[in-house]
């Protein structure tokens, strides 16, 4: 009975996952790139039910994002696909499971040293948020940053190094991004995990 009400919950994060996508509410077009609040039913897996469904949830946002690289859907990532359909892959689906798969993994670390769960459910859903920004931007330096399309971009900013590059194209919408879907994140996961236990 235990597999059947995990696998349902899981499926209705998939499900909220894919309805706030389809009608808009889990990206916000900002510049090249999109304010995303996809994190939000990725952190609530990841805490309430551990990193590998974290990790699963993130490889769902991920297929969601490789559909909009190869439709074309997202600018950016429509780009980098047609410069290297591989690193846009691992940029899509790879980084997004291992930002699920860590923020499971910070809330099993914090939750030791929180037991009643008073701050560990906000910073462990603020991680989703953060580590998505890192490793999405830390790939595209790693693996596009000399590519024709993200140098117009770093001259556009006006970066002067990588760091600067990514600093300057996330800038606010990356702290709104933390603040709404890590606080927000962080409350539904502690009431989930309280209702279901």
């Amino acid at each position: 009975m235990k597999n059947t009400k995990t696998l349902t919950r899981v499926a209705l994060l998939v499900a909220i996952e894919l309805v706030m996508k389809m009608v808009g509410l889990g990206s916000v077009p900002v510049g090249p790139l999109y304010m995303s609040f996809l994190t939000l039913p990725i952190a609530v897996g990841a805490i309430t039910m551990g990193p590998a469904v974290g990790a699963l949830l993130g490889g769902v946002f991920g297929a969601v994002s490789f559909y909009d690289a190869i439709t074309g859907a997202s600018a950016m990532t429509g780009a980098l696909f047609q410069v290297s359909p591989v690193n846009t892959f691992i940029l899509c689906v790879g980084m997004r499971v291992l930002m699920g798969l860590c923020c499971g993994l910070i809330f099993s670390g914090l939750k030791r040293f929180d037991k009643p769960g008073t701050w560990s459910y906000i910073l462990s859903a603020m991680s989703a948020p953060f580590l998505n920004t890192v490793f999405f931007m830390g790939w595209i330096v790693l693996a596009f940053y000399g590519c024709d399309y993200v140098q117009n971009l770093v001259s556009v900013k006006g970066a002067a190094n990588p760091f600067m590059f990514v600093v300057l194209l996330v800038g606010v919408q990356g702290v709104a991004e933390f603040l709404v879907s890590g606080i927000l994140g962080g409350i539904v996961a502690r009431a989930v995990a309280k209702f279901v236990k």
